[in-house]
């Protein structure tokens, strides 16, 4: 049973095995597998808000200013009065999430907010439109970019499903993104290896409105102090939700303007880039790990115990990967749970198995010493109650005695082996016997028998079957004395029986550790009273009388014997016999 039940964990851990890889290496479970990672950020809390970063909003106030609120775009003028306030405060660099690719009406204003961003001398400016060679008409072109001094640098983010903005690439459309343009024109190294494939985490700090901000018509008003944009990258875009530059992010259930997303992946192109996702060898290793937990635990004897053990570990793992996202890495939740998810399932299909199979062992083995029905009592009352013994119950029943003469005798003169298969073959007939007419086989007590009709499951007539088990036996003797005459084992033997009815104490008695049917009383007394008084008698079926008279139609081959006393009874009982 151990080694089956090794198998199958082998399997359910096989199992496992393979969902581990299919959702490590597909993207079967790719959105579910983000869902965790935006968890992660909430879990991590709000970050210390960057402090060199600072946003100026296109916001509802800009647009509820009467100079302001005609409608979007606004004249350039408005732009270069912003980039000249701001310039004043000598920030590090000016980014400019506002896309000037087309002359505007007014040529004048066009010319202003060129020559307000070449005074400036370090403007990055946002395109989400580029060329085929990844050069943008930015002002007019790369000429008239030059000659103002700006760099151009694409707006855009490769998006996860359901338009999640959670990375930030190096290049898209063959043009540095905004953030990787702004590092450049930092003169700050760009981290390359980071940028590669799906792009950098941006490891956002917090939700929408993190970042601090200022007001666009504030500052083009000169309402806001040039000061607190000295040596800051300001960040200039639209976060009014009428202008729809709104996108939801890894914080859940946020979305946050376009310009502030920018803010954020540069301020994480800044920091180094401080999430970085485990290496895919890492993964699958995290995977099998976890795929193995279970089926490892159902190796223990206890249930419960590996069900704990494997809660703990899901558990713990969970805890891990938030301490490893709080430390800088993104391992895989989705992949491993998965994998242990498997395992548990197929762990406690093992159990269940297990538990099947060993209930129908135990009772294949239980059945071999006590009753069937005795055997199904126990183990039901096992499983609910934990406590497989059973209270005695009052009932009716005949109870019989059987022994056969001479056989202690025959066996001393003969081979311990022939003795046994002899008595097996004696035992197997006389059992199938009383089996066959419902009765309940109680012991072996070396040749002779003990079993009892009526209980542990009660029957109206259990008289007639004893009565009847009885007379099979007594058929089944003759057959087995003739099989001994056939191979020289002598004449063969005589057998007693005694049958008796009335009240018996029917119940399991012993420990939970050893258990043992009984049917207790006078009448089981009586009856083996009556098997030993056929010796020295012609008879070898005794019945009582109390027997005889539950009978529907008592045998005309019971002949009266005599009213004998029994020792341990008061009063002599009338018997019944049947000569051999």
């Amino acid at each position: 049973m151990r080694r089956l039940r090794r198998r199958m964990l082998a399997i359910a851990a096989l199992a496992a095995a393979a969902v581990a890889c299919v959702v490590t290496f597909t993207d079967v479970a790719r959105r579910v597998e983000l869902t965790t990672v935006d968890t992660r950020f909430e879990l991590r809390g709000e970050q210390a808000t960057p402090a060199e970063i600072v946003l100026v909003a296109i916001d509802d106030k800009t647009f509820d200013r009467d100079e302001y609120g005609r409608g979007f775009p606004f004249s350039r003028n408005h732009h270069a009065d912003v980039i000249e306030a701001v310039s004043k405060g000598d920030p590090r660099v000016i980014v400019y999430d506002v896309q000037f690719t087309e002359p505007s009406d007014d040529p004048d204003a066009d010319n202003r907010l060129f020559l307000a961003a070449q005074a400036a001398g370090n403007v990055v400016l946002s395109t989400t439109e580029t060329l085929p060679d990844g050069s943008s008409n930015v002002f007019g072109g790369t000429d008239a970019q030059q000659d103002a001094g700006v760099t151009v640098g694409n707006g855009l983010f490769d998006e996860d499903p359901g338009g999640v903005i959670r990375r930030v690439q190096e290049r898209i459309n063959g043009l540095d993104t905004l953030a990787v343009a702004t590092i450049r024109r930092l003169g700050l190294p760009v981290p390359e290896a980071d940028l590669s494939g799906d792009g950098a985490w941006i490891d956002y700090g917090g939700p929408a409105g993190h970042i601090q901000r200022y007001t666009f018509s504030d500052v083009g008003q000169g309402e806001v102090a040039p000061e607190v944009f000295r040596d800051k990258i300001v960040v200039v875009g639209a976060t009014a939700p009428v202008l729809q530059d709104i996108h939801p992010i890894s914080w859940p259930e946020d979305r946050m303007p376009g310009p502030e997303v920018h803010a954020n992946a540069i301020d994480t192109l800044l920091d180094g880039v401080p999430l970085h996702s485990s290496a895919r060898g890492v993964d699958l290793a995290l995977a099998l790990a976890m795929a193995l937990l279970a089926p490892l635990a159902g190796l223990l004897r206890r249930p419960w115990l590996a069900l704990a053990l494997i809660a703990a570990g899901a558990l713990g793992y969970l805890g891990a990967a938030q301490l490893l996202f709080d430390a800088g890495w993104i391992v895989p939740v989705v992949a491993p749970l998965a994998a242990l998810a498997t395992g548990l399932v197929g762990t406690l299909l093992v159990f269940w198995l297990s538990a099947t199979f060993e209930r129908a062992r135990t009772r294949d083995v239980f059945a071999r010493f006590v009753p069937d029905t005795v055997v199904d009592q126990v183990l039901t009352r096992a499983t609910e109650e934990g406590d497989p013994r059973l209270g005695g119950e009052r009932m009716d029943a005949t109870v019989m005695f059987s022994d056969l003469r001479g056989f202690t005798t025959f066996a001393e003169a003969r081979p311990p082996e022939q003795v046994i298969s002899i008595l097996n073959r004696y035992l197997t007939a006389m059992s199938d016997a009383i089996l066959d007419h419902g009765g309940t086989l109680v012991a072996y007590m070396g040749d002779g028998i003990m079993a009892v009709f009526g209980a542990p499951v009660a029957s109206d007539d259990h008289p007639e079957r004893a009565l009847a088990a009885a007379r099979a036996m007594l058929d089944q003797l003759a057959e087995f004395n003739a099989w001994m005459r056939e191979h020289g084992l002598g004449d063969g033997f005589k057998m007693g029986i005694g049958l008796h009815s009335g009240p018996v104490m029917s119940g399991n008695v012993g420990s939970a550790r050893r258990l043992e049917y009984a049917a207790i009383g006078d009448t089981t007394n009586t009856a083996a009273r009556l098997e030993a008084m056929t010796k020295g008698t012609p008879f070898q079926l005794y019945v009582a009388e109390s027997t005889r008279d539950r009978l529907p139609a008592p045998p005309e081959a019971l002949e009266f014997v005599a009213e004998l006393d029994v020792r341990g009874r008061e009063h002599a009982i009338r018997v019944w016999g049947l000569r051999g």
